[in-house]
């Protein structure tokens, strides 16, 4: 790596110390109840912060049918307990001699940071409890060799590694295996994160694989292209994450999902390199290795860098919104779009409870705004005859040339009028867009009143979208009345991407939990059981999320045993010691 590399990578990091917490995202951007109950996003990270939102609270006592008590909260616990390092001291002894002191670390805030990603369960409990596993030392990898030499002591004295990204996983990933008896350490990739080489003739790019989202797109803006992945975690996640949990991004429709991005990918494992010997812009060339490292989620070795496809970015970029009466008209709309020649770099539709939500985010309209809404909201639900409780809302991202994004407007009105919806504008449409990034911090502002909340997605036919929202959103209620939870359920849902033969549907769904005994496990049942009826009624295991431990006993639903038993036999023949021991999938064991 080049001094001004490392350079860069200092200043990077020492711009962005503030995140990477516990919670999610970055510690100066959070939601704050204020006196007058409204709600305030801190920081100046995102469009919302600073804005008053007045509808906020009101919103969540509805839907839930609760009070939210500002004095009642649940209090973090400050004084982490933190277990002792198991630790091989031969394995300690050897490193300590071989490599830098500022490789690795065996301080508690680092080693507790590096057991948790960001499931519900696993963010509630290092918030609120405790964690009963916990990696005995991180290690900042900043070269291919040292990921080389790591591994070779790892084998030498039977140690296990864990590899560590931007920690946003949210299918425990990370957790910790509780019967892993050896010294365990996490390899945090993040100071690998240099671009390596830009081929702009051919439109490709070689970059490390501990670069975050955010921090690619800002090197590549600064030189015109873009590679145009766009996960909802794209400031904190890394490009071994995405390839890791075969990953998906906003804009899939114009750019393709991470398999369709990379063209190499290089691996190390306690076998050796795994990769092409250069990229390829396609072959036939039987079995391509690589893609089994797609989704391999950390059992297998370490990513280090990977080819990616570049593009120019767009001459144009823009949005646009629409609304419709119902969600069964909303997903005949966004069939019927998504069958055409004129698809948006992003589409999504929101049911109506995300719809509301996204309105109760929205500002106190001051002078003359407030008479521009009123006028609205008559010509919308008097004139036009739209149930504010039945209404569902569309957010589109264009990007492309000026002809391009043009026709995609054009064809997106068209097909509204044809569905008797009302275009919404592209203020509407950008806002919706730019809340994804915002509206994860809410999980852990609510956590604060008693307010458990997660996330999960599933892809589905098209036949298959009305069938697996009822049957999550009933299986819920179901398990909410037998529990005897407070109040009531809480589940929305949205559909962020469109295909050819179906649909990715992300849920939002919550329960209050205030007196309720053994809350987080709870809950973690109560998901277990929604995913089950997801998969009963048609739906996959996740659409881009991955497996991780919160998924892999689904495995055997989704493939048949003779696959399963292949991957367990690349497992073993690659890396039979179990250096890799995360466990996560279906890979071990």
């Amino acid at each position: 790596m080049s001094e001004t590399d490392k350079s860069k990578i200092e200043k990077f990091f020492a711009v962005n110390d503030t995140n990477w917490g516990h919670k999610w995202g970055y510690k100066d951007s959070r939601f704050v109840l204020n006196e007058d109950r409204s709600v305030t996003m801190a920081g100046d990270r995102y469009d919302i912060c600073g804005v008053e939102m007045p509808d906020f609270i009101p919103y969540v006592e509805e839907m839930l049918d609760i009070t939210v008590d500002p004095n009642d909260t649940l209090q973090e616990v400050e004084n982490k307990p933190v277990r002792e390092a198991n630790i091989n001291i031969e394995f300690v002894e050897v490193v300590k001699s071989e490599f830098p002191e500022d490789r690795y670390s065996f301080g508690d805030d680092e080693r507790l940071l590096h057991s948790q990603g960001q499931t519900t369960d696993e963010v509630y409990k290092i918030l609120y409890s405790r964690v009963n596993k916990m990696v005995d030392m991180v290690f900042f990898i900043e070269s291919e060799e040292e990921v080389r030499r790591l591994i070779q002591l790892a084998m030498q004295y039977d140690v296990c590694l864990i590899p560590y990204g931007g920690g946003t996983s949210v299918s425990n990933a990370l957790k910790v295996p509780e019967n892993e008896q050896r010294m365990i350490v996490a390899v945090d990739t993040r100071r690998m994160a240099a671009i390596e080489s830009i081929d702009e003739e051919n439109r490709r790019i070689c970059v490390q694989a501990g670069i975050t989202g955010g921090r690619l797109e800002e090197l590549l803006q600064e030189k015109g292209f873009t590679v145009g992945h766009e996960p909802d975690s794209i400031e904190l996640s890394t490009l071994g994450g995405w390839i890791s949990t075969n990953a998906s991004g906003m804009k899939k429709n114009r750019y393709g999902n991470i398999e369709d991005i990379i063209e190499n990918v290089t691996m190390i494992t306690p076998q050796g390199v795994i990769e092409q010997v250069k990229p390829l812009t396609r072959a036939s060339i039987g079995v391509k290795p690589q893609n089994m490292l797609l989704g391999s989620e950390g059992n297998f070795g370490i990513i280090t860098k990977a080819t990616l496809k570049l593009h120019k970015l767009p001459e144009v970029q823009t949005y646009n919104s629409a609304i419709f009466k119902n969600w069964k008209t909303g997903v005949d709309f966004m069939y019927d779009l998504s069958q055409s020649d004129s698809v948006p770099a992003s589409a999504r539709l929101m049911d109506n409870a995300q719809f509301r939500f996204g309105q109760a985010l929205k500002a106190r309209p001051q002078g003359m705004e407030t008479w521009l809404k009123k006028i609205e909201k008559f010509w919308v639900l008097d004139v036009k005859g739209f149930d504010p409780y039945q209404m569902v809302g569309t957010s589109f991202k264009m990007e492309g040339s000026r002809e391009e994004v043009e026709y995609q407007q054009k064809h997106v009105e068209k097909l509204t009028k044809k569905y008797n919806g009302l275009v919404a504008g592209a203020e509407n449409g950008k806002r919706g867009y730019m809340l994804t990034f915002a509206i994860a911090y809410i999980r852990d502002f609510m956590s604060d009143y008693h307010i458990i909340g997660e996330t999960m997605e599933t892809s589905v036919p098209w036949s298959k979208i009305h069938p697996v929202c009822e049957a999550a959103s009933n299986r819920l209620h179901e398990l909410h009345d037998k529990h005897e939870i407070p109040g009531k359920p809480y589940i929305s849902y949205r559909i962020p991407q469109i295909y050819h033969t179906g649909v990715c549907i992300y849920f939002m769904f919550a329960i209050s939990v205030k007196g309720v005994k053994n809350a987080i496990d709870l809950f973690h049942g109560i998901e277990h059981s929604m995913r089950e009826a997801i998969m009963e009624s048609g739906g996959s295991i996740s659409h881009h999320h991955g497996v991780g431990k919160l998924r892999k006993d689904f495995m055997s639903d989704t493939l048949s045993p003779a696959s399963i038993d292949l991957l367990k036999q690349i497992k073993n023949s690659h890396d039979p010691e179990n250096i890799f021991g995360v466990r996560n999938n279906i890979f071990y064991g």
